[in-house]
């Protein structure tokens, strides 16, 4: 449990725009640690976190990392990938951040069905997204299309995020990560 380069990148990306989530509703899918979702509650987002609900430790730590950062009144929900499940048809309409969600190849259909149904959801959402490129045997850009998802990158310069460095801190390990914000293709 620590905080992958995409979870920086993309937290950097929540800073650099956080007017843009000033009073919005956002949802971190996958939160982890949930660096990105806290720093949308410090920018003024309500934030709801999530990651599985079959993996109890992982929500648990979304809750130490509310009380670490004194975020009494952050929710925290299981939302398992590809399950339509209570708690997520009781979602407000939101926007929604996820960093790293499409780390196994395996796991990125079940990603997409939650995408698409929160996006479809609200006509107005919009998904944030940093990943790493780890193999050129599969394109997120195909898989969104797929899905019937508009998918537009984000250079990592626009807000700063194209070096070594961020917050102070050296990113640990190679990476190449990639940003992109998708819409429904309806909206």
């Amino acid at each position: 449990m620590h905080a992958w380069p995409c979870a920086v990148v993309l937290a950097q990306c929540v800073w650099t725009h956080r007017e843009e989530l000033m009073r919005k509703t956002v949802l971190e899918l996958g939160a982890g640690v949930s660096l990105p979702g806290v720093v949308a509650v410090k920018c003024g987002a309500q934030v709801i976190l999530s990651d599985s609900a079959e993996l109890p430790l992982f929500l648990e730590n979304c809750r130490r990392t509310c009380e670490v950062n004194l975020l009494p009144n952050v929710l925290v929900v299981g939302i398992t990938r590809g399950e339509v499940s209570p708690d997520l048809l009781l979602l407000p309409p939101l926007d929604i951040l996820g960093s790293d969600v499409f780390y196994e190849p395996e796991d990125i259909e079940n990603v997409l069905v939650t995408i698409s149904f929160l996006l479809r959801k609200n006509h107005e959402a919009q998904f944030w997204t940093t990943y790493q490129e780890r193999s050129a045997d599969w394109s997120i850009e195909a898989l969104l299309h797929k899905w019937n998802l508009k998918c537009l990158n984000i250079p990592l310069e626009k807000f700063h995020a194209n070096k070594d460095q961020l917050a102070g801190a050296t990113l640990p390990g190679s990476h190449n990560v990639q940003m992109i914000i998708t819409e429904d293709k309806e909206s």
